[in-house]
């Protein structure tokens, strides 16, 4: 059946393989794949988007993993157009294509503590989505508001109640496109904040498999809560612990392998297929529930067809 697609000055092809795009390199190709030159462009793709093509929103791929089968209907890629971070009157409006460490160095450039993304991988409108967090500091937690484009076309806004933020989750409706979130951060001193940074790259560098082919953290910490409020938060029982307790530091099927510096770390060790990775990842939470009792939950998101 042809499909007539509204026309955009962006960038808009179909069959894009999005191994190329994602860090696992695994993942077959996107059906169709629109890159929207600016917030107009999407604006008026979505608004005349024919009602039975389905869309999905991709940031910089880190922590996703895309089936073998691709993914049908349009991907949406903000690039340039939507990767812009402004300073001012105590607020940080971050593009939802901003990379996490680009926004966190900037933050503090004007003496805003955003620094706990530092060492977070992919974008902002991803971090958003995961309610990302590090060192016990959340996206939610600074979070006012963002800026989203609807099925309609129709730029919205969204504030913490349209969010409603969970551990590393949050209830945002499958239907919008982020183009943009606004932070209210606390103040710092600009070296001293530069430092943090610093130190903390310099840990996460020495701990986690940073030159590896990985998507970051696999599964959520067992007693991870949201740090929006919740009273029982805790954050002692490490997902990478569970992992070792039951044997699989540095466990490998095929090319998929837990790796054995950080065994939370999926990795892709040279020509896996996005099936190796997910059955691997099925199995380490097979063994852990028999080791611990422990129900391990992604956090890598899994999308597309087998």
């Amino acid at each position: 059946m042809l499909v007539k697609f509204p026309k955009a000055r962006g960038k808009f092809n179909k069959n894009r393989m999005l191994s190329e795009l994602t860090w696992l390199r695994v993942g077959g190709p996107a059906e169709y794949f629109f890159q929207p030159a600016d917030l107009e462009d999407l604006m008026r793709f979505m608004s005349n988007l024919p009602d039975n093509i389905s869309f999905f929103p991709l940031g910089v791929g880190s922590n996703l993993l895309v089936r073998d089968g691709g993914i049908k209907g349009v991907v949406v890629r903000l690039g340039r157009g939507f990767n812009s971070v402004e300073v001012s009157n105590g607020l940080v409006v971050a593009g939802a294509a901003a990379l996490d460490a680009f926004v966190a160095r900037t933050a503090a450039d004007h003496g805003y503590d955003l620094t706990f993304l530092r060492t977070i991988p992919g974008s902002i409108g991803g971090a958003l989505k995961m309610n990302a967090g590090c060192y016990g500091r959340y996206i939610s937690d600074y979070f006012v508001s963002a800026n989203a484009v609807n099925r309609s076309g129709e730029l919205v806004k969204l504030d913490k109640t349209d969010v409603s933020f969970s551990y590393r989750n949050t209830a945002l409706p499958a239907d919008l496109v982020i183009v943009n979130v606004t932070f209210a951060p606390p103040y710092g001193e600009v070296e001293v904040l530069h430092e943090k940074m610093r130190i903390q790259k310099q840990k996460r560098d020495n701990e986690q498999p940073t030159k590896d082919v990985t998507a970051g953290s696999t599964f959520r910490n067992p007693c991870g809560f949201s740090s929006s409020g919740q009273g029982n938060e805790d954050h002692k029982l490490k997902a990478w612990k569970v992992i070792e307790d039951a044997g699989l530091r540095g466990y490998q099927m095929g090319a998929a392998k837990m790796h054995e510096k950080h065994p939370n770390f999926l990795t892709n060790t040279g020509g896996a297929t996005a099936l190796e990775l997910e059955e691997l990842g099925e199995l380490v939470r097979k063994k852990v529930f028999k080791n611990s009792g422990i129900d391990l939950k992604w956090e890598i998101i899994r999308v597309g067809d087998p």
